[in-house]
């Protein structure tokens, strides 16, 4: 796997790619799931005008879940076939399909929500102590929550046909930076000729060489400047797709309706932004002390990831990592362990980068089948934490699926990132304690890396994307060049005077696919926060704390709203305190890497 040229998919072994199998053996049984949801469909305008009727509601929020679970497979499986390669016609059409049912199963369905939403509160209270509906009852308070932004069932009907175009934006960029957009070829530390990739990218932004980093960092930018018309017009579609769904549904701005299906509120977002901006100062401290650490006049933003020494190579491999995250996770408990390795062994990851690849990493799947990860992995640090990181999703997703019914098994995207960011911590404590020097110095650097990246950068982009809607939603008109401006002005903020903050940054914005799941990544931030808080838990408490992390968090799912959930299993998110613990921590990470620079002296 170690060539320079991308294998082809077919070239690539079988243990090195995820078993789809496991959620249809082949493509006939997709299609006669597909046929069979489509035929189902055709019982639910029995229920229309009856759900007033507590038997009549039981037996339309049955079938609801059952098609729901059915249609969540066809769809994971049709899209991860088209993400083994994104190029291939007939998986585009697959999950093209996937896509257009799942638009009219919402259609077919959406009468529920504005049908119940509309009975009187005299027949709400009857159904929600009728002893038949028990099992729906969260779900039924929630739906009463949302009441004010459900809409009529014609609109909601409307809304439901319209969700293919609301799409749009983001299969459209998923394409441009998957299967059209190429970049050109670098020359790696060897001065071979390599073509450069998303994954590639990550890796050169590692190398020792700086002029290897300075030309990838160039030649990524550059080519993102050539399309940048046509993805600033894809992403203010997106935001515009978002200003309009809030307005209908009567919300008073996008971060708001973001934020109400988890019932956070939006001091959440806005009070961290304001506290990375407090915290700043240990981020500027940071830089200078690898501006320092380089021997370096300028510190370039290609300057950020390599490692601190020159003279020292990490090299660990898939096998490698495998067996060094079981390690670091032994903390978590036998069953947990025993889980991890069965999905190492057994099919659910898919591991190198080939050709026509989506890019970065993912967990996903379907209820009733266990998860999958999607990786492009390359041989060093930073992909064995996308390892520790991934497959903290996949557990998380294992135990809450094993755990609870397909109603209330999928926890909140607030609480997504948590898990993953417990499993990495975890691995930066077991990899400290026996790391030599070197080592040390390469992780604490790492370690500060995260924070940055984590935290400070992902706040960051919260912060992009707060002003963005802001101002589309107070009639600005956003050109590409407007967009650089404000990304390259927050890069000013954010690194401050130790960085020389190169221009080619401003095009960044054009290159994030998370931008098209809007107000996403505040909670990689706060889910950081909590992380740093359940491993220091585990850390100090032992067995305790693990039996409360896994059964009060990875097995709650959603049955709870997330900060409820957080809180039972013993972070409080509705407090300071975690994320004022996430900053003491890189604090005394500075600290450390201090000290090792010392003695590196």
């Amino acid at each position: 796997m170690a060539s320079k040229q991308l294998a082809k998919r077919s070239e690539v072994e079988v243990i090195y790619k995820w078993q789809l199998e496991d959620l249809f053996a082949n493509l006939e049984e997709w299609e006669q799931e597909f046929r069979k949801i489509k035929q189902m469909l055709e019982t639910f305008p029995s229920f229309q005008g009856k759900l007033a009727d507590p038997q009549v509601l039981k037996r339309c929020l049955e079938l609801d879940d059952q098609i729901g679970q059915m249609t969540e497979r066809v769809y994971a499986y049709a899209h991860m076939r088209h993400h083994e390669d994104t190029s291939n016609g007939q998986y585009q059409a697959l999950s093209e399909r996937a896509t257009h049912l799942t638009v009219e199963v919402s259609n077919v369905t959406s009468f529920i929500s504005p049908e119940l939403t509309a009975l009187p509160d005299d027949v709400w209270d009857t159904l929600l102590h009728n002893e038949s509906l028990s099992f729906y009852k969260n779900s039924l308070e929630q739906l009463v929550r949302m009441k004010p932004h459900v809409l009529t069932e014609a609109e909601e009907a409307i809304l439901a046909q319209a969700s293919v175009m609301a799409n749009a934006p983001q299969t459209i960029f998923t394409m441009i930076n998957n299967a059209d957009m190429r970049f050109p070829e670098v020359k790696d530390e060897q001065g071979n000729e390599v073509e450069l990739t998303h994954s590639r990218y990550g890796h050169l932004m590692e190398s020792k060489d700086r002029n290897v980093r300075q030309q990838a960092f160039a030649a990524m930018y550059d080519t993102y400047r050539k399309q940048k018309n046509t993805i600033a017009t894809t992403l203010t579609s997106n935001v515009s797709k978002n200003i309009f769904y809030s307005r209908v549904r009567k919300y008073p701005s996008v971060l708001e309706s973001a934020l109400y299906g988890d019932n956070i509120p939006s001091t959440v977002y806005t009070n961290l932004i304001e506290t990375v901006h407090a915290y700043l100062p240990l981020l500027y401290r940071y830089f200078s002390l690898r501006k320092q650490a380089l021997g370096v006049d300028e510190l370039h933003l290609y300057d950020l990831y390599c490692p601190l020494q020159s003279d020292f190579d990490w090299k660990i491999t898939y096998e490698e990592a495998k067996h060094t995250v079981a390690k670091a996770l032994q903390v978590l408990g036998e069953d947990y362990v025993s889980q991890l390795r069965e999905g190492f062994e057994n099919g659910w990851i898919d591991v190198y980068e080939n050709v026509g690849k989506r890019s970065g990493a993912y967990s996903w799947g379907a209820y009733g089948t266990h998860p999958y990860v999607l990786l492009n992995h390359q041989d060093n640090v930073r992909s064995m934490f996308t390892l520790a990181h991934e497959m903290g999703h996949a557990l998380h997703s294992h135990y809450s699926d094993h755990a609870l019914p397909y109603r209330y098994a999928q926890y909140t995207i607030f609480l997504a990132e948590v898990a993953s960011t417990t499993n990495e911590a975890l691995l930066m404590e077991y990899l400290l304690k026996s790391a030599n020097v070197q080592q040390r110095l390469y992780l604490l650097t790492y370690y500060a890396d995260q924070f940055k990246s984590t935290v400070f950068r992902q706040t960051m982009f919260a912060e992009f994307e707060k002003i963005v809607h802001e101002r589309m939603e107070q009639g600005e008109a956003l050109t590409a060049d407007e967009l650089s401006k404000i990304y390259y002005e927050l890069n000013l903020l954010y690194h401050g005077d130790a960085v020389t903050v190169d221009r080619d940054i401003e095009l960044e914005w054009a290159r994030i696919p998370h931008f098209y799941t809007s107000f996403y990544v505040y909670k990689y931030a706060t889910g950081f926060s909590a992380a740093t808080a359940f491993a220091k838990q585990v850390i100090e408490q032992g067995q305790e704390a693990v039996d409360r992390y896994i059964q009060k968090f990875l097995q709650a799912g959603g049955k709870d709203y997330s900060i409820e959930i957080l809180k039972a299993a013993g972070v409080d998110m509705s407090s300071p305190e975690p994320i004022r613990q996430a900053f003491a921590v890189f604090e005394s990470v500075l600290d450390q890497l201090e000290e090792v620079l010392r003695e590196r002296k």
